[in-house]
């Protein structure tokens, strides 16, 4: 028995529940999933939708994920969907009709439940076997998750990652009550901060199925080069987000705006696109500060490790939205302090638990236009303290985001959850 179970744990089989795959603004996620592939274990994604970007990431390709990756297709038609719903229940009846039958039962009793998706969710999983580890990635797919085990379409260990607006936003909107059902039935909660942790224990979840686990990146892609005075007397700065509420891209405008007087040699370029580009295009024009202000769009990620590379200080003005959102800890944070950028930033969700203020850069009240003006500044004027900021943020990543050392890390907690269950 013993050794039955030492080869399940060396042979682990991992499956991840994601929303959209593949996407840009979830490296963190892909990350982990070549980490482990790494690693010599076996993982297949199941997202709900695919991604819809015009640009991959190279390691999608490189490591073959689409070949790994098993999508649903849900009609958007009412009539489709449920014409979609009879065709599945019954073609799949005679291969486990215990299975269907315990999905229904389950669906009935819990409406709130989009019952094709786990339908099909069900299914899939009914065809590709057991899997050691089910690693759901945002509370809603943890629901999912534990559903999908509550069926007994799965027996593995259902872990669940918390990373921002699904201990925020969507909580304010479903209710503080929306995760009970998973903390009863899922077995492991991987917040990516502190901040998120105290969170679920307020919401009830046992504080012994809890564990930090934080985002990473791979530093050995990001060349450490502190930032010096600038050869040309023009300081770059840069932003790297989605163009949403969230990332409070508006107020790093604003503050650059108020400085350009006193430094009209500043460049800011902003990389990214969203549902508020067209507010930022009419706020740049606005403002009149289109010969310093540059919308770039998306870039590819070896793109984006260039133009990092020519950048002086990197501004992540994250807000929490009208709406309740939150960032997790942004990677571009994590990136911006591995290559020895001083980095200006909020007291916003995790993030004071990866900008050291004062020591790898800066960290200012939300919406505080005039507080992110006043650290810009200061940093212009001190470029002196530049490099020393730099050694103490590649230092902090090394030492807390690396993702080869996390990965490791969660393989020895996959590890550990299996031998708890053996």
């Amino acid at each position: 028995m013993l050794k039955r179970s030492m080869n399940r744990i060396e042979c682990m089989k991992i499956a991840f529940i994601v929303d959209e795959f593949p996407v840009l603004s979830q490296t963190f996620i892909l990350n982990q999933i070549t980490g482990l592939i790494d690693r010599g274990y076996e993982v297949d994604i199941f997202p709900e939708k695919p991604g819809n970007e015009p640009v991959m990431h190279e390691d999608v390709i490189k490591y073959n994920l689409l070949k790994r990756t098993y999508y649903q297709t849900i009609p958007v038609n009412k009539f489709s969907r449920l014409g979609k719903y009879i065709f599945l229940v019954i073609s799949n009846f005679h291969k486990n009709p215990i299975v269907l039958l315990k999905t229904l039962n389950i669906l009935r009793i819990r409406r709130s439940s989009p019952l094709l998706n786990i339908l099909c969710k069900a299914i899939q999983f009914s065809d590709k076997g057991h899997y050691d580890i089910i690693h759901c990635h945002f509370g809603p797919l943890g629901n999912t998750g534990a559903l999908l085990k509550d069926i007994g379409v799965i027996k593995g260990k259902v872990v669940t990652a918390f990373h921002g607006y699904d201990i925020s936003m969507y909580m304010k909107n479903k209710g503080n009550k929306v995760y009970n059902y998973l903390f009863e039935v899922g077995d492991i909660f991987l917040p990516i901060s502190e901040r998120w942790k105290n969170e679920l224990i307020k919401l009830g979840c046992g504080e012994k199925k809890i564990i930090v686990h934080r985002m990473g990146i791979d530093t050995s892609k990001f060349r450490f080069s502190p930032r010096n005075h600038p050869k040309n007397g023009k300081i770059h700065l840069l932003t790297i987000a989605r163009l949403v509420e969230k990332k409070g891209v508006q107020y790093g405008i604003n503050a650059v705006a108020k400085i350009l007087n006193k430094y009209p040699d500043i460049e800011y370029r902003i990389i990214g696109d969203g549902p508020l580009r067209n507010n930022m295009v009419d706020l740049i024009q606005e403002l009149n500060i289109g010969n310093n202000v540059k919308l770039l769009g998306w870039k590819k990620q070896e793109e984006i490790i260039e133009l990092m590379k020519y950048a002086d200080i990197l501004l992540a003005p994250s807000v929490t939205s009208q709406d309740g959102d939150q960032e997790g800890i942004p990677v571009v944070l994590m990136e911006a302090l591995a290559q020895g950028m001083p980095v200006i930033s909020t007291y916003h969700s995790g993030i004071p638990e990866l900008v050291q203020d004062g020591i790898s850069g800066f960290l200012v009240p939300e919406r505080d236009v005039d507080s992110l003006a006043e650290r810009l500044t200061y940093l212009c004027e001190h470029q002196e303290i530049w490099p020393e900021m730099g050694k103490a943020g590649r230092k902090y990543v090394e030492e807390n985001y690396d993702i080869n050392k996390l990965n490791d890390q969660l393989v020895e907690l996959y590890r550990r959850f299996l031998n708890e269950e053996s």
